[in-house]
């Protein structure tokens, strides 16, 4: 690996494997799922995380008496080796030798899946010991990974801004294109959707974050965010035409079918893509899982708005054959819709007429409102749950 390229570490997939073990309704994936877990805990020799995930859940993730003997004895001699190193280094070497293996154990402690606080006692140590900005981001970048691994709100606000700080003052293209990912993940896990959309989409061709996550899972990040906030046109030229998305949406047939058959106004196709969505995608993912039904439900929205804006009326009948679905079904759905102002448009279930309506430009206004407070309560509630 190359010295400039951050090391994948704490590994991330860790808190996503046990978010699912953790998910009865993912029951079918925890044979696999718990494999991997164990898998990436030897992999990385995780002796303390293995120790505290065992006694937290231990139901859930039974405690080997033998594994975890054996990554503790790993674990002694290597920090006594980085210990004697650091000692060694402080006596015969000078400040640069000195800072190198300070990170070395820094990086070694995040590795294992140290207790968090030590692990940034550690790294604000490694921080203070280095003088060039590149190095000084990458620890910074370090500092962000451990936060979403912790899943520690405050914390990723906190270095971001740090990381935004030392960029200005002399951060290079990559890491500054790594930061928009980083970015861009934490938007997308407080529900800005849009925000999130812009960086992943300026990210597609230059993408170089995998110490975060892999290609496949930063397309998928891309298309959902794209998705639920881009337009039509957008959606096309932005997602649909960019060939890092193309090259791999065979492997995601979920995500192809359901934004393909949207720009094509395929409904009835869109509508079977989107029932699928939530246990193929979201519902296993952490950072989009607690916002499942918010994503089908501006998906929906989005829908009905685009086939309403061709027709001044429209009957049930016709608009339950475009979904798919029954008459009285739809009826029900587009009602909780138009009640709130959402879909601009009035039924009329005595003729069975869907009218379409245009909006005033204040009540416009308030649909916008009501989206920002909608999106500002969800961070707030996120960032009370990572301070308490």
């Amino acid at each position: 690996m190359a010295e400039d390229t951050p090391l994948p570490i704490p590994n991330l997939k860790v808190p996503q494997y046990i978010y699912i073990l953790n998910q009865p309704a993912l029951a079918s994936r925890h044979k696999e799922t718990l494999e991997s877990l164990l898998a990436a805990i030897q992999e990385d020799e995780m002796g303390p995380f293995y120790a505290m995930l065992t006694t937290l859940h231990p139901t859930i993730i039974p405690q080997d008496k033998s594994v975890l003997s054996a990554l503790q004895e790993k674990n002694t001699a290597r920090l006594a080796e980085l210990d004697k190193k650091l000692e060694e280094a402080q006596k015969t070497e000078g400040e640069t030798e000195v800072s190198d293996t300070i990170k070395e154990k820094a990086n070694y402690l995040v590795r294992i899946g140290e207790e968090k606080d030590k692990v940034v006692k550690a790294l604000e140590e490694a921080l203070e010991k280095t003088s060039g900005a590149g190095s000084k981001i990458d620890l910074v970048l370090t500092l962000l990974r451990i936060a979403f691994f912790w899943g520690d709100f405050a914390m990723i606000d906190k270095e971001l801004k740090r990381s935004d700080e030392l960029i200005q003052k002399g951060g290079d293209w990559d890491r500054l294109n790594r930061l928009k990912v980083y970015r861009a993940l934490h938007l997308i896990s407080v529900r800005q959707f849009g925000k999130s959309a812009e960086l992943f989409i300026d990210a597609l061709s230059t993408f170089t974050a995998t110490e975060l996550m892999d290609y496949k899972q930063f397309v998928e990040f891309t298309i959902i965010s794209g998705a639920v906030s881009l337009s039509r046109v957008d959606l096309k030229k932005k997602i649909l035409a960019a060939p890092e998305v193309l090259q791999l949406l065979s492997e995601l047939p979920v995500l192809r079918d359901l934004i393909t058959s949207l720009y094509d106004c395929h409904y009835d196709k869109f509508f079977v893509a989107l029932a699928s969505l939530p246990e193929s995608t979201l519902l296993p993912s952490l950072p989009l899982s607690p916002h499942s039904a918010y994503i089908v439900r501006e998906l929906r929205i989005k829908a009905y708005n685009q086939l309403l804006a061709s027709y001044a009326s429209l009957s049930l009948d016709a608009l339950a054959q475009a979904f798919g679905v029954s008459k009285a079904w739809v009826e029900t759905d587009l009602a909780r819709f138009t009640s709130t102002a959402r879909i601009h448009c009035t039924i009329d279930s005595v003729n069975d007429i869907v009218s379409t309506t245009r909006p005033s430009v204040l009540s416009s206004q308030f649909d916008q409102v009501i989206k920002v407070g909608d999106s500002v309560l969800d961070g707030v509630g996120r960032l009370g749950r990572g301070l308490y």
